[in-house]
């Protein structure tokens, strides 16, 4: 086995990415992919005909760098929240919506962007085609206060 590995050092490369690989889905912290990455670029090196010190080298120089440049930027974009990226619940919050039947504090329906919802009133009761804003989405039921007068909220 040791002399077939010796003349096949890819195999180790790729089983180290593949268990880096693994690990990372275990731990989402974008450090062992890092090292993945460095492993890939060893398995490349192989196949080129590098020596082993040299492959060895590579891995290291290829991790190293990944995670001190690459790592940063990338937890930096997972970790951006803009609005774009807002669930599709969170995305309710401030819409504009139309009152389809009377919601009170118990219970009615309302309109948002063409769906209809379950909704209740965080203020005074509120009548069909009065216009409200979303304030909360509480599981299926949206929590609705009244629109001011000539807002003009994004409605979809």
């Amino acid at each position: 086995m040791f002399e077939w590995l010796g003349n096949n050092w890819w195999a180790l490369w790729l089983t180290v990415f593949l268990i880096c690989a693994a690990v990372e889905m275990l731990t989402l912290d974008l450090f062992f992919i890092m090292l993945g990455g460095g492993a890939i670029a060893a398995l490349i090196s192989d196949f080129l005909g590098a020596p082993l010190w040299l492959e060895v080298i590579i891995f290291c120089l290829i991790s190293l760098l990944m995670i001190a440049l690459v790592r940063p930027i990338a937890l930096r974009h997972l970790r951006k929240s803009p609005t774009e990226q807002l669930s599709n619940v969170d995305r309710l919050i401030g819409l504009e919506a139309v009152i389809i039947e009377s919601v009170s504090e118990h219970g009615g329906l309302i309109k948002i962007g063409g769906d209809t919802w379950s909704a209740r009133s965080a203020g005074p009761q509120l009548e069909p085609g009065q216009r409200a804003l979303v304030s909360a989405i509480e599981g299926a039921t949206a929590v609705v206060i009244p629109a001011a007068p000539g807002s003009a909220h994004n409605n979809h």
